[in-house]
């Protein structure tokens, strides 16, 4: 890649706000999304990012003036104390004495010159016999070893960097949480994403969506970090694993005992036994029908229960109350 500084039109005394506002200026003027068909401005928005990933970080940037890392980020070698490896006919000088310099010049390289300059004059081919020829980068990787690969083998290339992570809560009915679907949900750029509920979510679980978060300077997004709260209709509640349901009962099943038809969270309509003069607030457990864990096993359900009264009900009982407080 081009100096970086270069790529984003500032000068190396640049202060950091004025890196950073050449980039916002060039990043705005070449996001994919502004264009959608045009690669070149795709290629350009990369290298604006790439480029401000090293001097717009005040680490790489000193490490980038100091010449420890080049313009993508990767290690630099220096093959000997202040030198910067083998850069061509220059570095051999220093190495071998200014008549390498003159060979290069001349079109390459002598060999028994040069291997006897730096093992002496014992490398040589028969007594009154030269061979010579041009040395490639291939013959000097034999001779010396690869000097990027041995100096820096755990050197890799900097990472582009990823937008912001953004943070959510996610409304679950609690239907869903029972059978682990999929729920929707609409995020404030106004996208629609589908979430998958893992078996035995609970309320405060953060799911992880991977790349639906904030797009970065190199394009790359962030994530989704949804906070599950589960949400339940009028009547139902929730206690851990266990489920509280509102049961209405009639009058007349509440005294005389019977049975009450209950209605789950999921939808499913289950009967309960009602005892005689069963009064409102106790509570009926259902074993099993409440929320699952990650094993799958459920809680239980508790239906309480909610003595209803019609007119007619009131009726009657406003009669029975009359006639007891007359006799008294």
């Amino acid at each position: 890649m081009r100096d970086p500084y270069a790529v984003l039109g500032v000068s190396k005394t640049a202060s950091a706000a004025e890196i950073k506002s050449a980039f916002r200026k060039l990043a705005k003027k070449y996001h994919p999304d502004a264009n959608p068909d045009n690669a070149k401005a795709k290629e350009r928005f990369a290298e604006v990012s790439r480029a401000y990933e090293i001097v717009g970080d005040e680490a790489k940037r000193k490490r980038f003036d100091r010449g420890e890392i080049d313009a993508e980020g990767n290690e630099r070698f220096h093959g000997y104390p202040g030198g910067d490896g083998f850069t061509g006919a220059d570095g051999f000088e220093d190495l071998f004495g200014g008549r390498a310099r003159s060979q290069a010049r001349a079109g390459g390289f002598d060999a028994e010159d040069i291997l006897k300059t730096v093992f002496g004059g014992a490398f040589g081919g028969p007594q009154g016999g030269r061979t010579s020829r041009t040395f490639t980068g291939a013959d000097i990787n034999d001779i010396f070893g690869d000097p990027v690969a041995g100096a820096h083998p755990g050197a890799r290339q900097a990472q582009p960097t990823k937008g912001r992570d953004i943070e959510v809560t996610l409304n679950v009915p609690v239907a869903d949480a029972i059978v682990a679907g999929k729920v929707k949900l609409t995020l404030k750029d106004g996208r629609t994403v589908a979430v998958q509920l893992p078996k035995g979510v609970e309320n405060g679980q953060v799911i992880r969506l991977k790349g639906q978060g904030e797009t970065g300077p190199a394009g790359h997004r962030g994530d989704v970090l949804a906070k599950v709260r589960i949400r339940t209709q009028p009547g139902v509640r929730i206690d851990g694993r266990d489920l509280y349901l509102d049961a209405p009962v009639d009058l007349g099943t509440a005294v005389t005992g019977g049975k009450a038809t209950i209605e789950t969270p999921e939808g499913r309509k289950i009967a309960v036994k009602i005892a005689p003069w069963t009064s409102s607030g106790q509570t009926l457990r259902v074993p099993g029908r409440g929320l699952p864990d990650k094993a799958g096993k459920r809680g239980d359900l508790y239906a309480v229960v909610q003595v209803m009264l019609d007119e007619a009900d009131r009726e009657k009982l406003e009669a029975l109350y009359a006639s007891q407080k007359a006799g008294t």
